[in-house]
């Protein structure tokens, strides 16, 4: 559940207290401190770097500023983490990682050919140039830190003729390592590496080894060195991005292999979601990793501080974001800089006014439904099949004023009185934002800053309401038993999406018990704190869905054609229902959908085919997260 995007890390780290909206506080290296081995000597770590840096003849300095930029000495394990292992980030990206992976594509035959790029074997290349077994660069941290120098090495004796104790010497080899094409971005990390040369490290890495360097104040890119890599130079003025003139708004490539080239919507694949994501990152290091090979893009990219905005993806292709391909294909995706689990922080007011503008101009481009239904984050997003459920991402989290941003774009859902109706009834979620306090638990895998060294409680105002097995603050929250297979119920953890409804979904009410109501939820009955209905509003001009028969109505994570729709070759994505535990509508339950079913629909991109399926289905609130059901399965009833 704690899994994040692969982001690529902070060239620093980021300490407790150090957290402000739109900027970064850094410690000095001299103010770092961690463990070294029991005789208060070198650390295991840092005797590993030293002997890999030797064995291939690399500066200490270059070595370890290149893995603090892969990974900020974090230990990545596999695709995860952009498909790299190690410090070094060794990359291995099989078809099927690619499949499994934020792409989302389950079956398209193009993944074969985007596997075949080079830049996502670089630990396949490491194995021959060093004779060690691929499993022990993946797993034993000094075999990787042996691999990427070996690598190193090899860059520079094939760009230079030879080695060189000189870090400037190592230009072209360090922007090689990035595999970045564009010349903007391998000059961006190139520069961050330097960057740790010139003041030194003083870091503990994820396995808890104190790795130091001494600074060295003269080392410095020689930029010139650049020129033999023939990278890419950045777009100009004829790529214009897509974006309100009020924008600061600026176009900047991302890698094709985090995106699909497409013709939205002139081809005829609807656009009909924005989904809005947490960078969990910096905006440059955001940018720079969406150039990368191995990076989810989205479409745009927005800064906390003063909401400025690059585009990374053309509107009409589709772009990786979501880890769920139904949803990439119609959304439009929008990162915003800052952490989920401090979205207080980062979440400014400049951030939600230019965000507003970026949705209206979106939005009214492309006809998109002004509703909590269409208007998402990545946390109202479901795994597309089964298996992704539980591993689908939690940003932007409970920290987003949604009720803020809904009145920002022109779709208020507060503009009435709260309250709640009958059993049967819809109501809207509305608690008061700044009113609304619930306690979150803060562990360190929500926190890729580092700063949260242990679980901590936080008490913030939030868009969410907690959903209980009863109706007591004593009782249990309510489980998934997907996500938590071995609990009796959920938690309150900050990334705990499945115990959390959020301001402007709709749910029908199940039952009503003293200052609590019941509503469906997840395929269970769920209670919300509500006293006197002030966290709800009586919801209209909606359609109540229920299991047409006595049987359960199945429920998907997509809405793709049936297989058989699909002309052969073309690799059909299955449409198969859910089938985790609950996942399904039975009969007697009731939810929520505020818009007439679509037809199913897939892209196939090796050929720019769209395929549009026979059957019809409704977008549903679920849970936290929307399903699709087959409108055939159900009925409707319009209130």
């Amino acid at each position: 559940m704690h899994k994040r995007k692969g982001k690529r890390w902070l060239a620093a780290t980021v300490v407790g207290g150090a957290l402000a909206a739109g900027t970064f506080t850094l410690l000095p290296a001299s103010a770092q401190a961690g463990p070294v081995d029991a005789a208060g000597g070198q650390s295991a770590t840092q005797a590993d770097f030293a002997a890999a840096a030797a064995e291939y003849k690399v500066p200490v300095s270059v070595l370890l500023g290149v893995a603090r930029e892969e990974s900020g000495l974090q230990s990545h394990t596999g695709y995860s983490n952009n498909a790299g292992w190690g410090f070094m980030n060794l990359t291995d990206a099989t078809a099927q990682m690619l499949a499994q992976g934020p792409s989302g594509i389950p079956a398209h035959s193009d993944l074969t050919s985007a596997a075949k790029h080079p830049e996502l074997h670089t630990l396949l290349a490491a194995a021959k140039l060093t004779g060690i077994p691929a499993d022990s660069l993946r797993h034993n941290l000094r075999d990787n830190l042996r691999g990427g120098a070996a690598l190193l090495a090899s860059y520079q004796k094939q760009l230079t003729g030879g080695t060189s104790d000189q870090p400037s010497d190592w230009t072209a080899a360090i922007a090689k390592y990035s595999q970045m094409a564009d010349e903007k971005a391998a000059t961006s990390f190139t520069s961050d590496v330097f960057a740790s040369i010139r003041s030194g490290v003083r870091q503990t890495t994820s396995d808890g080894q104190l790795v130091t360097e001494p600074a060295d104040p003269s080392a410095a890119p020689v930029t010139g060195q650049l020129g033999e890599l023939k990278l890419t130079k950045a777009v100009g003025p004829s790529t214009p991005a897509e974006c309100p003139k009020s924008l600061d708004c600026q176009f900047v490539q991302a890698s094709s292999t985090g995106l699909q080239v497409s013709n939205r919507p002139a081809n005829g694949i609807t656009i009909n979601q924005i989904v809005l994501h947490t960078t969990e990152s910096s905006y440059d290091s955001t940018i720079q990793t969406f150039q990368g090979p191995n990076a989810a893009a989205a479409h745009y990219v927005m800064r906390s501080s003063d909401g400025a905005v690059t585009q990374m993806v053309s509107d009409k292709d589709v772009a990786f974001g979501d880890n769920n391909y139904d949803s990439n294909l119609h959304a439009i995706q929008i990162e915003h800089e800052g952490f989920s689990a401090f979205g207080a922080d980062w979440y400014t007011d400049v951030t939600y006014q230019q965000t507003a503008k970026l949705v209206k101009y979106l939005v009214a481009r492309y006809n998109i439904p002004l509703d909590r239904q269409h208007i998402l984050a990545h946390d109202n997003v479901p795994g597309g099949k089964t298996a992704d459920l539980a591993g689908q991402h939690w940003d932007m989290g409970d920290q987003w004023d949604w009720t803020r941003f809904m009145k920002l774009i022109g779709a208020p859902f507060d503009d009435k009185s709260s309250g709640v109706g009958p059993v049967g009834s819809a109501v809207t979620i509305a608690p008061t934002f700044k009113k609304n306090l619930q306690t979150f638990t803060v562990c360190p895998a929500d926190d890729p800053t580092g700063a949260t060294t242990a679980c901590t409680p936080v008490t913030i105002p939030a868009s969410s309401l907690f959903v209980h097995q009863g109706p007591s603050e004593d009782s249990p929250l309510i489980l998934d038993a997907n996500v938590h297979p071995t609990a009796t119920s959920g938690t309150n953890d900050v990334s705990d999406w499945t115990t959390t409804v959020q301001a402007g979904q709709q749910f029908v009410v199940a039952d009503q018990q003293g200052d609590w109501t019941a509503i469906w939820f997840d395929g269970q009955e769920g209670w919300i704190d509500n006293p006197n209905g002030t966290n709800t509003i009586p919801a209209t001009g909606v359609k109540i869905i229920q299991a047409a028969g006595t049987t359960a109505a199945p429920v998907y994570g997509t809405a793709f054609p049936d297989p058989s729709e699909v002309p052969t070759g073309w690799g059909a994505d299955p449409q198969n229902p859910l089938t985790a535990p609950n996942y399904a509508i039975p009969a007697g339950q009731a939810y929520v959908a505020d818009q007439p079913p679509v037809n199913g629909q897939d892209f196939f991109p090796s050929r720019q085919g769209v395929v549009n399926g026979a059957k019809q289905y409704y977008t549903v609130q679920f849970n936290h997260r929307y399903v699709y059901v087959n409108a055939a399965d159900v009925t409707a009833t319009a209130v």
